[in-house]
Formats: C-alpha cells, structure tokens, sequence
C-alpha cells in the first residue's frame, strides 16, 4: 500500500506549525529538532497527517516548489475561516467561486508561498 502525504517546506518551522495548526486545527507532533531549531514536525488532523520541514533541513530549490496541496473541507463555514487566513499575508491565486460539482473553489497562496487548492462539496 501506497500513502501520499502533504510535505510542505518552510522558514522557521518552530513558529510557523502553530499557524498551521490554528488554521487547520489538530495536534502538532516534532519529529526532530536541534537544540531550539524545529527541524521536522507534522499536524495530525482528523486522521490526515501534514509533513512540515524547516528549510534548514530540507534546503528546497524554490520557494512553494510548485507543489499545491488540496483540501476537501467539511462545512461552508470551516472553508470561508481557512481561506481568509490563509489569504492574511498570503495572495489570492483564484477567488472563490461557485464550482460546478456543487461546492465552492478557491486557490490561495499562503505567507509562506504555500499553494492551497480550498473546496467544499455541498450534500
């Protein structure tokens, strides 16, 4: 079996998993660290669990490396609070709109150039 898992690269990893966690809710878990210096965490949330990594460590060549990570997000509400967070300092790529299955789109880029593909599937 194959798992697939968000791995999301990013400056001073120690504060910036706190803002993904009040964004995204769940619980933060270091994996490794170096005296102060947060080198890898995740956020375990509602049985899905996010990778973060401190650019210290993981030395990416671009900044967001042209990953996007997708979020199925349960209630319209729930969906509206992460966009406007994450829009906070961020860039809105593509406002959000009424998708045609039913839902609501959006692509936003957060502070730390993090592409987040939002959507809510309405019943």
């Amino acid at each position: 079996m194959i798992m697939a898992c968000p791995f999301i690269v990013i400056d001073n990893c120690k504060e910036e998993i706190k803002f993904y966690r009040d964004v995204l809710g769940g619980e933060i878990k270091i994996l490794r660290k170096q005296g102060e210096e947060v080198y890898n965490a995740d956020i375990l949330s509602g049985g899905v669990t996010i990778k973060f990594a401190d650019t210290q460590a993981a030395r990416p060549s671009l900044k967001g490396d042209y990953v996007r990570v997708f979020l199925k997000i349960e209630t319209e509400e729930s969906f509206r609070r992460i966009y406007g967070q994450f829009a906070a300092g961020g860039h809105i790529n593509t406002e959000t709109y009424e998708a045609p299955f039913n839902g609501l789109l959006a692509v936003v880029t957060d502070r730390n150039g993090v592409c987040w593909v939002l959507s809510y599937y309405r019943e």
